[in-house]
């Protein structure tokens, strides 16, 4: 007999609900922010390294405290720390309304130092991001049963991907026909509710498990690299977005090669999380069961190949498919990594493996940024997006031959 699976197995516990909430509205206002942000730097600079330059401001602070973040969300409780992350991600955002408000947008160094840790806005957001990440991963496992995790891991990373599509949407259109104090606000509303859904969820108290910070950090990191296969999962990842993504370069494809305006930004923006969330409502009833290991290697191949083929497209319609099919492979290494680092990590060392995870991940999406920003100026928008894509192939085909039981990995 076939073994079923509840496909909303996690949506029955109310705070697992009231996260997802929390998490929908924080990440929509996370991606408004960004879009408007890349689309005023680079109608000032008009220069795609721009673009790289405001991810490195963010992965500066993010990278140097995401493990400390980690080692605290093993001995606080996880839901204070991410209502002071949020409240500082909230900050941020007022800021940055304030600034739009009196008119202080006329040159591009605001940016760089609002993104900066010394800056007074989404500095905030790399501090707090190192904090919140691992604390709400972490937090996450502590609101479904071990049986839930994969399903839960799977309406998580759904819902992110929803608020990836909604978020570039509504901020390109709020952005495109009512400017940028609207978008910024809209931000701020949705950043202000994600504070009160993580209000409704029960403090949960830990005993401060663990040894001093410098032990108990080295115990995480060496926690992952001492498993083959999940360091093999983590750096496939790591090197593939790292490369193959070029999302950071989507206002000059929507400016200068589509000819789609702040608008047109938007779609292209939220194209690609638009496929991850059909993908996710798909893995949701029908999880991976066989072969686990070689879907992963061949998604990611196919996210690369997603890429190139997008780079080289000048019609808009085929870029917004190119993009969706790139997040529908990325969202089954999302729920197949994510389930992978639950399952095999013990609670008490959940947050400090979250960021070690969180580190691989934030220095693909950020470093990435910054990477595409500077192959884009060093070779060109076109041919910097098709070289990654075709890294990422390597990247693939070194990961199967030096991980061998990343490729034999059958069920998680």
């Amino acid at each position: 007999m076939s073994e079923r699976q509840d496909p909303y197995q996690a949506l029955r516990f109310p705070e697992f609900r009231w996260f997802l909430a929390g998490t929908l509205a924080l990440t929509m206002g996370t991606q408004i922010q960004t879009l408007v942000m890349g689309w005023q730097v680079y109608r000032l600079t008009r220069d795609p390294l721009s673009l790289g330059l405001i991810g490195l401001s963010e992965v500066v602070p993010f990278l140097s405290l995401t493990l400390f973040g980690g080692w605290l969300a093993d001995r606080m409780d996880r839901r204070t720390i991410g209502l002071v992350s949020s409240s500082l991600l909230l900050l941020g955002g007022l800021v940055l309304l304030t600034l739009n408000v009196q008119g202080k947008v006329t040159h591009a160094w605001p940016f760089y130092a609002i993104q900066a840790f010394a800056g007074v806005a989404r500095a905030f957001a790399g501090v707090a991001r190192a904090f919140n990440r691992p604390a709400s991963l972490a937090l996450s496992t502590e609101l479904v049963p071990p049986a839930a995790y994969q399903n839960g891991t799977t309406w998580r990373s759904s819902t992110m991907q929803t608020a990836q599509v909604a978020g570039p949407a509504l901020g390109g259109l709020l952005y495109g026909f009512a400017g940028a104090v609207v978008a910024y606000s809209a931000q701020v509303v949705l950043m202000g509710f994600a504070l009160a859904s993580l209000v409704r969820i029960r403090p949960r108290p830990r005993k401060g498990g663990g040894g001093p910070l410098l032990s108990s950090l080295v115990e995480g990191v060496a926690f992952v690299f001492n498993r083959r296969l999940l360091l093999g999962a983590l750096s496939l990842d790591l090197f593939a977005v790292l490369f193959g993504g070029a999302v950071a370069l989507l206002p000059v494809f929507a400016s200068d090669l589509l000819k789609v305006g702040p608008q047109g930004l938007g779609l292209l923006r939220a194209a690609p999380a638009a496929g991850s969330v059909a993908m996710g409502f798909w893995l949701a009833h029908h999880p991976p069961r066989k072969r686990a290991g070689l879907v992963l290697l061949a998604c990611v191949a196919g996210y690369g190949l997603c890429w190139v083929a997008f780079a080289l497209t000048p019609w808009f319609v085929p870029a917004l498919a190119l993009l969706a099919a790139s997040g529908a492979m990325d969202a089954v290494s999302m729920v197949l990594r994510g389930t992978l680092v639950q399952t095999s990590t013990p609670p008490e060392m959940m947050g400090r493996v979250q960021a070690v995870n969180g580190f691989f991940i934030g220095s693909s999406n950020e470093l990435g940024a910054f990477e595409s920003g500077v192959a884009a100026r060093l070779l060109g928008v076109v041919p910097s997006v098709v070289f990654g894509g075709f890294v990422t192939l390597g990247v693939v085909a070194v990961t199967g031959w030096r991980v061998p039981e990343l490729r034999s990995l059958k069920r998680l």
